[in-house]
């Protein structure tokens, strides 16, 4: 199976619309930054931030929309921005936080569904409220097997490692608070692989969370596992058509760059 017309389309349109749509409105930011802008050249300079302003753009929204885009052509049911509910009572923030702990201090190893047991097995009953840590990036649901993401950067330090394992315990126990039999399954995904052709191995990864579970889910993995199938190489192509497509509207616009005093 491979991806359809209409599903190229879709990513395609997304991709060349939220391109465009920035180089009409993106305005510089007026920063003096002296030093920067003596060595490498103001122009050179703002291209830099426009890439920057692309790259947040990525962060924020179109790696979520390109998801769900791939979840919904296989039939899954997905959303970006889930608003997950539920309430963990006392003894169950203890025990998720005493995990954490266990495993920042390297006395333990990850190990996925023992920990989500743990949870299962002391979580309340609570009501259906909003939590600090109820935004989702995003949902899947693949079968009967509830998957919630944390999208994040391709290099995230050891604090924020530690602070997204947190997380995904506490939405394993808001998810439970509300039906202690859901088949939940928290992850993380990294759009993409940094190190490629090497394997990611990111030394903030050891024993922090559990990779022969997918608790990590990077590039390759990531995309294909929201699809149900084997697309990767498929939608670089439709992300290399879209840059053919926009080259000539790139290049005029950092021909304006080019310009600045």
């Amino acid at each position: 199976m491979s991806l359809s017309s209409g599903t190229k389309n879709n990513i395609f349109n997304l991709l060349t619309n939220t391109v465009r749509e920035k180089l009409i409105n993106y305005k510089p930011e007026t920063v003096y930054m002296p030093f920067h802008h003596r060595l490498l050249g103001k122009d050179r300079y703002e291209m830099f931030s426009f890439i920057q302003s692309m790259n947040t753009t990525f962060g924020i929204s179109l790696w979520e929309q390109i998801a769900v885009i791939l979840a919904k052509s296989a039939g899954n049911y997905a959303k970006r921005q889930y608003i997950l509910l539920g309430e963990i009572d006392d003894g169950t923030e203890e025990l998720i936080r005493g995990i954490q702990y266990q495993l920042r201090k390297g006395e333990i190893k990850s190990n996925k569904m023992f920990e989500i047991e743990q949870i299962r097995n002391n979580i309340k009953e609570g009501e259906d409220k909003k939590d600090p840590d109820s935004l989702v990036d995003l949902f899947v649901k693949i079968e009967d097997i509830e998957n919630y993401f944390d999208i994040t950067s391709a290099k995230p330090n050891i604090k924020e490692f530690v602070a997204l394992k947190l997380k995904l315990m506490r939405w394993t126990g808001l998810r439970l608070s509300q039906n202690k039999n859901a088949k939940v399954f928290t992850r993380i995904a990294i759009p993409y692989n940094p190190y490629h052709p090497e394997p990611y191995e990111r030394w903030t990864l050891k024993g922090l969370f559990d990779l022969s579970e997918g608790e990590i889910l990077v590039g390759e993995e990531f995309w294909n596992f929201v699809a149900s199938d084997d697309i990767y190489d498929e939608l670089l192509d439709v992300f290399q058509s879209a840059g053919e497509e926009l080259r000539d509207d790139i290049d005029r616009r950092f021909k304006d760059f080019t310009s600045v005093d």
